[in-house]
């Protein structure tokens, strides 16, 4: 069994800022972190192999140089090998050129040891997009299935996994045949302490770098900013919320009061009557 997890390097966007001049991410302000829902793919990724009892996981990620960082971060859950593919080729993807560069990078991989599964984080906390998942399995001709709390069973006779995702009234259970593409929530797992044994290995662990001329096939036109059809006018910080009004007087004043502030504000109240 291969297991190939995609996993991204993002901004904490718990701390970053915008630039108010030139309305984008100021990345500078945040440290950059693995993204947290490719950490739970990765944890899934070291479940599935210990439901089965044997395999192999490799990680993926674009991005520069100091990328490798989040490829060590998940060495550290428990992946044994990682890739990274790095060139200015890359630079200014969107998700229609990231799904399209990883894709030809899982190409190569498959042939060194063929892929049995692909694991992405739900969405990326800096895009929120939740595309590439899906747009890589379409590339790759695999099923993807989305947003997926928990993986039940393999068989490896048959060659399929039971999957249980979640839906907006619900919940589905799946059989799919594999190789498939899994994207996952962080409610499918906690992320557990890493033993030290995997911190060694983390911290002495040089990932294999690909630039653009280690692909094959590769269209250069669909890469990097020139095949990216996406074009962000402009980012903002959305405006704090007023403070609550307090109404004062007796109950027949408040009534009063209440009423008179539902006149003002009815438009917004039934905008969409």
């Amino acid at each position: 069994m291969h297991i190939v997890v995609c996993v991204k390097q993002v901004p904490d966007t718990k701390i970053i800022k915008i630039n108010p001049k030139t309305n984008t991410l100021d990345r500078r302000s945040a440290p950059a972190i693995l993204n947290p829902y490719d950490a739970h793919a990765v944890q899934e990724a070291v479940k599935i192999k210990k439901m089965i009892g044997e395999g192999t996981i490799s990680v993926l990620s674009m991005g520069p140089p100091q990328a490798t960082a989040v490829i060590k971060k998940s060495i550290e859950i428990g992946a044994d090998r990682g890739y990274l593919i790095s060139d200015r080729a890359f630079a200014g993807a969107d998700t229609l050129a990231t799904s399209y560069a990883l894709s030809k990078a899982l190409e190569r991989i498959s042939k060194e040891q063929k892929i049995d599964l692909v694991i992405c984080g739900l969405h990326a906390i800096d895009g929120d997009t939740g595309q590439v998942g899906p747009g890589i399995a379409r590339r790759l001709d695999i099923p993807p299935i989305t947003n997926v709390i928990e993986v039940t069973e393999f068989n490896k006779k048959e060659k399929t996994v039971l999957l249980k995702r979640k839906i907006a009234n619900g919940y589905q259970l799946i059989e799919a045949q594999y190789p498939c593409l899994l994207t996952v929530g962080k409610e499918i797992n906690e992320i557990e302490y890493s033993p030290m044994p995997n911190m060694i290995k983390a911290a002495r662990y040089e990932p294999i770098i690909w630039t653009v001329n280690d692909l094959e096939n590769v269209d250069r036109p669909q890469l990097g900013l020139k095949g990216s059809p996406t074009i962000v006018g402009k980012m903002f910080t959305p405006p704090k919320p007023e403070g609550g009004k307090k109404l004062d007087g007796n109950a027949d004043e408040q009534v009063a009061q209440l009423i008179a502030l539902l006149e003002d504000k009815k438009e917004l109240l039934f905008a969409n009557h």
